[in-house]
């Protein structure tokens, strides 16, 4: 019986033993399989064209194939809701931006909380702007305020629902003392569809509009989240040349795992997005968006989450939303 006993014990040991071994192993050989990286938004959106780039070179790094899979709708919160799900090891990542993880959840009843995600790095931030099509009548602020008060109820679209550029747009709403109707779209580069075939009258521009407008197709008449004209665009006014406050804070654009990452792997996966992201090519590629390159760790960028869930509070709050 002594033997037997000490047999099973030995034996739960070993398995214990084996159990603890093996998910360091698992750390050691990963990546060792595919991995998948979600998109937030519709393909051709800046969120798009930046994740397939550092997936691109990403997989050069790991030496795996990493999948690009888009997955838009409700302004990236069905996938960040689907990142919420999946397990944290390594093979299911997301490319999205901090709002819809910090903002979303204080409107709308969600799959998922600040607290489901472990950010592993932003590399650049959103811009928005309001943009109209080039051939409109309105070339300055002034040309759109004073329509727009004639006609109530002007049509926008964003790229979702309660993102920052639909917030910028509200904001400039409520600065001038005019009201629009929102059509939300799965992307920014779904609303730039919506308005060059006229079906809106203009939109909460994301970042993916800002070719359009060099081509002259848009143009853009302010731009949101800043608190200087851009040197390269000086021609642009922001929100305080027009006489309105600042609009929401910046809108980092951001890859993120499930919560639970083991730190080895979230190490290995940071050091390849970023080495891609230092490079000139990635550069260039978010200057035709107009993007400024912006990294920043995944801790510093999760450490900001709080004091800017309470600005978002305060402000929707303000503005008399309920929250939930």
């Amino acid at each position: 019986m002594k033997i037997k006993s000490a047999l099973r014990a030995t034996g739960v040991a070993g398995a214990l033993l084996t159990s603890l071994i093996l998910p360091a192993a698992a750390q050691a050989q990963y990546p060792d399989k595919p991995i998948t990286l979600y998109v937030a938004f519709a393909a051709g959106a800046t969120t798009d064209v930046t994740a397939r780039a550092l997936a691109q070179g990403a997989e050069k790094i790991l030496g795996v194939p990493i999948t690009v899979e888009n997955k838009g709708g409700g302004g990236a919160t069905v996938a960040n809701g689907l990142l919420a799900s999946k397990k944290p090891d390594g093979y299911s990542l997301l490319v999205t931006s901090t709002g819809s993880i910090t903002v979303r959840p204080l409107l709308m009843k969600l799959a998922y909380t600040p607290k489901d995600f472990r950010v592993l790095m932003q590399y650049t931030f959103y811009i928005g702007g309001l943009v109209v099509p080039a051939d409109s009548p309105w070339k300055t602020v002034d040309d759109f305020v004073a329509h727009a008060k004639k006609n109530p109820g002007m049509t926008y679209a964003s790229s979702g629902p309660n993102t920052q550029q639909q917030i910028g747009v509200e904001s400039f709403a409520r600065c001038k003392g005019l009201t629009f109707k929102h059509v939300p779209t799965k992307g920014g580069s779904a609303a730039n569809t919506a308005l060059m075939g006229k079906h809106v009258d203009f939109i909460a521009g994301s970042g993916s509009h800002i070719p359009l407008v060099q081509q002259g197709t848009f143009r853009e008449l302010v731009t949101f989240h800043v608190d200087a004209r851009d040197p390269k665009r000086p021609d642009i006014p922001v929100m305080k040349d027009i006489g309105c406050p600042p609009t929401n804070p910046p809108n980092g654009m951001i890859v993120i795992a499930p919560a639970g990452l083991p730190d080895p792997i979230a190490v290995k996966l940071t050091a390849a997005f970023k080495q891609v992201s230092d490079t000139p090519e990635f550069k260039k590629l978010l200057d035709k968006y107009n993007l400024d390159y912006a990294y920043e760790d995944g801790k510093s960028v999760q450490d900001k989450f709080p004091a800017e869930i309470e600005w978002y509070k305060k402000y929707f709050t303000d503005a008399g939303m309920t929250l939930r």
